[in-house]
């Protein structure tokens, strides 16, 4: 998955320590999983070193998982990371907020282990080749402003030299 040999780091969000192990035990033998009790701590360590996935509970006290998230969606160090709301809510207008705050999907509570780690698989592959080419797009830009560069520094020797610019 990862470029490197790493392990994908997956941060979980839920102030239900029961979910918290949950999840961890249906990632743990794939993924290096932070847990996190609440917001405020979720963003202390999301912005500390950038996870590669995050799943969030939604319905958390003090501050709610779509504000995590909305926060997480601000900020450059991690606005690239994906967001999936694990949530007991299932009303339209809960998945149409999340979708609208930078979420990439949604599970629902009660969760199925299969299906956790086929959505945490799959959107991990998909931010991998987001990232593989965000980065080779970096490096064709600054090899396009070289080669600009070059260019110019070209036609300014050309102009100096020529027999028409000594006019």
């Amino acid at each position: 998955m990862p470029i490197n040999s790493e392990r994908p780091s997956v941060l979980v969000i839920d102030d239900e320590p029961f979910n918290l192990s949950l999840m961890e035990g249906v990632l743990g033998s794939s993924y290096n999983v932070l847990k996190a009790s609440d917001g405020p701590q979720a963003l202390e360590l999301a912005f500390a070193s950038p996870p590669d996935l995050v799943l969030v509970d939604v319905m958390m006290p003090g501050m709610d998982g779509f504000e995590v998230c909305r926060r997480l969606k601000e900020s450059a160090a991690t606005m690239h990371v994906p967001v999936i709301f694990v949530t007991a809510k299932n009303e339209i207008k809960d998945e149409e907020l999340g979708f609208n705050m930078g979420a990439s999907d949604f599970i629902h509570k009660p969760i199925s282990a299969p299906i956790v780690a086929a959505r945490v698989r799959t959107h991990l592959k998909v931010k991998f080749m987001q990232d593989y080419l965000r980065n080779e797009n970096s490096k064709l830009l600054a090899n396009a402003s070289e080669k600009s560069a070059e260019l110019q520094q070209l036609k300014d020797f050309m102009w100096r030299t020529t027999p028409f610019s000594r006019r």
